[in-house]
This record gives structure tokens, sequence and C-alpha cells, in this order.
């Protein structure tokens, strides 16, 4: 089974949490603080392999967390790192955000790596949290929650050249005689329905890697017919080989598919048509193909190149590989995602603008009751040891530097009324 998009999620380990510990030796009077921090969690990486071709895996296994970094200890021992978790990829892996439909990573080299979700860093001991005026605090942070986030990977084969047609006009019998893929072959529509490569090679040496991709038929950019569902993998080739059925073997006009397949082409990804396009003119062996090419010539634009052959005799393949290979020597790579940057020294920067998010949202709900959500003042909460008085105290303060009493006391909160964060609930006092 060939898979090239799937749904996942992934989770960076949590960081281990702080301690409260002191020292307690023979001969150490006032011994003072001794607790060590947690250790960090674990990052998820997505690493490049290039043995795997499909996203099968991930069919089978859809979360992925990472370890939690180990619990700071008494004296002053620090938590141990939790090991990055590793997650394998076939290359040409998209890998996009579902919530913000941000790219975060586009993996194509063997062993690359990208960072999808971050451990959180290690609570802090008590240790940490000693000053003059507070030289033996009961106090400590626990671990920081990892990133946590839906993504989904969408698999964009690497091939330097697509095959794109209508059903059945010869485009897996072209691989098949170019290479030694051996797609299967039958006289009906979509007999091929996955992506099938093949290494070409021609006769001066020069070599590139072809992919046969499933029939394309009027609407398939819609999600009409089996093509639609492999539209993503031409986005990465630099070369689109055009086979038309020049013998129109199922009374189709050969213009009239070279129409039709731009226009889907066009309406799936303009960017499509900046590439160069070839136009092979197949099945020429047969009755009536000369003629049918005549016309097509008068139709089409001037700026095409033409290349009569006939997979099945073999007849016009090598010119139409010397043309392929000469065409690939001075076509851009074409990037699937635009981006500004700007070249400084050895460094290359990329700048993007990114709204800061706010610190925090009151709403008030039908029971009275006042509900404050954020990223920020979540994080806090989650990192708060409410074991403790004085980590209940410390939180208290820096909600207030939040400025969350004060937004409260505007929505109209009086003393003793509820106040929700997350799943808990506190009484606001004046």
């Amino acid at each position: 089974m060939f898979v090239d998009q799937v749904k996942i999620y992934v989770k960076g380990g949590d960081g281990g949490n702080g301690m409260v510990a002191f020292r307690r030796e023979k001969f150490v009077p006032n011994g003072g603080p001794a607790g060590g921090d947690g250790g960090k969690g674990a990052n998820v990486i997505f690493e490049v392999n290039e043995g795997l071709r499909t996203l099968m895996d991930f069919r089978y296994q859809h979360h992925f967390k990472a370890p939690r970094g180990e619990h700071g200890m008494s004296k002053n021992q620090h938590g141990r790192n939790a090991k990055d978790m590793i997650v394998k990829v076939p290359p040409g892996t998209v890998i996009v955000d579902d919530k913000t439909k941000e790219v975060i990573a586009d993996l194509v080299e063997h062993e690359q790596r990208a960072i999808i979700a971050k451990g959180g860093r290690g609570g802090r001991g008590n240790s940490r949290f000693a000053t003059p005026t507070n030289p033996a605090p009961e106090l400590s942070e626990n671990g920081e929650p990892g990133q946590e986030r839906e993504v989904t990977l969408e698999l964009k084969l690497l091939a330097d050249v697509g095959l794109v047609g209508f059903p059945s006009v010869g485009k897996s019998t072209l691989l098949s005689v170019v290479s030694s893929a051996r797609p299967k072959i039958a006289e009906y529509h979509f007999t091929t329905i996955v992506p099938n490569l093949g290494m070409v090679e021609t006769e001066d040496g020069r070599s590139f890697v072809m992919a046969d991709l499933p029939g394309l038929i009027e609407g398939a950019h819609a999600g009409v017919g089996l093509g639609h569902q492999f539209l993503r993998h031409i986005e990465r080739t630099r070369v689109i080989v055009h086979v038309i059925d020049m013998a129109a073997t199922e009374n189709r006009q050969p213009y009239d598919d070279f129409v039709t397949i731009n226009n889907e082409l066009k309406e799936y990804n303009l960017r499509l048509t900046e590439r160069p396009q070839i136009i092979v003119a197949n099945k020429m062996d047969m009755p009536g193909a000369e003629e049918n090419l005549q016309k097509f010539k008068e139709q089409l634009p001037s700026d095409y190149s033409i290349y009569p052959i006939s997979a099945i005799t073999r007849n016009g393949l090598r010119d139409l590989l010397y043309a392929i290979a000469d065409k690939l020597e001075d076509a851009p790579e074409f990037p699937l995602e635009e981006e500004v940057e700007e070249v400084t020294g050895l460094h290359r920067v990329i700048y993007k603008h990114e709204a800061e998010p706010e610190a925090f949202t009151i709403t008030r709900i039908s029971d009275g009751s006042f509900v404050v959500k954020g990223e920020k003042v979540e994080k806090l909460f989650k990192m708060t040891d409410f074991s403790r008085e004085e980590s209940v105290r410390r939180f208290s303060r820096q909600l207030r530097g939040f400025g969350i009493d004060d937004a409260l006391r505007e929505k109209g909160a009086k003393d003793g009324d509820i106040v929700r964060l997350l799943e808990f609930e506190f009484e606001f006092i004046e």
C-alpha cells in the first residue's frame, strides 16, 4: 500500500520537577538548600531515512510522545536529561502544523533532521531560589510542559521529471522502456494507482529520476478520479513531460487533452505553470497519428517542444531522453514555499512576522464564574508546585504581575467569586 498523507499527534517530553531539599550533614550547621534541578524533556525529532518510500508506518502509530526528564535530587544533583525521540521518515516528507497550516519542515536529504516538538526545560530546585532575605526557601518548580501539536505529513516524491496525462496514454509503458521500473500495465483506465519511480540514463551518461503518476482527468484538482490524490508529487519535479495519445484511440482530440490537463495543473497549483514542459506525442505507430500530429502542431503555441514517439516500438526515445536531460540542465529548483531570505556573511537569516500571543484572556460564563485562558498563564500554572505554600504565594504574585487581578476587577469580579484556570477553581479574594 502506498501511503503519502497522514495526520499524527506529537508531544515533546515534559521537564523533570525541581526538588526541595536541605543539607543534613554532621558538623555542617545551617546547611542550607540542596534541591537539584529537573532534567530537560526529550525533543521529537524527524529524521530522513532514504530506505523508506512511503508513510505506511504512520498508519499504525498516530501518537508520538517523548519521555520526560528525570526529577531533581537532593545534594544539588541535576536530573538526567531525556534522550530525544527519533522518528524516521522517507525523503520528500513535508510536515505541516494542522492548526496554523504552517510548513514546519521539508525533509529531502538522507539523515536531515528537524525538531517537530520541543521538550520542556527542567524545573528549578530550591537552591536556585535562595536569596539573602530568604536563605532557606521551601520553593521549587515543576518541569516545563513539552510542546504538543497535531501535524500532517505529506510525502512529495523526489523526482526530476513527472509524467502527466490522461489515463491509458502510455505513461507507464514509457517509464518501463526507458528505465528498469516495472509498473503494472494493462488496457484499462487507472491501471496505475500509485506513483512509480524509475532511474533513467541517456546514452551519453546523464541520468535523472522519472515519476509515472496516476492519470489525470477533468476535475482532478477538485477531487475527481484517482490523479488528484497524487498531484502533490508533481510539485517537486523540475520538468513536466506531458504524454498525449496522438492516435486518439479513445476518440478524444489531442489538443483538447493538452488543454484539459494543463488547466488541471494550473487549478491545483498556479506555480506548476512555471515548470518547463515537454510534449510527447505517443502511439505514433498507430493509424491516424501522423494526421492528428499535423493538426495538433497547428493548434499548439510555438513555445512548446513536441517529440513524436512510440513507446511500444521504442522509436524516438533517444531524442526524447536527450531533450529531457538538456532541459534538466537549465531548469532551476522550484521551492515548495516562498521565503524572504537575507544572506548575512556565512549565515542565512529567514525573517518571519509572528504576532505576540496574548498573555491571557478572561471570559465570564453563565454560572457567573470567570475563566482565565492563555498559553503563558497555563504554562506558569503547570510549573507551580501547589503542595507548598511558598510556591502558591509566588504563583499569586506572578498572576498579579501579569495584570490578571486588575483585569478581573474590570470584568466585575468581587470577593468570593470563582475563577477557573484549566480544570482548577480558585476564589477571588480582595
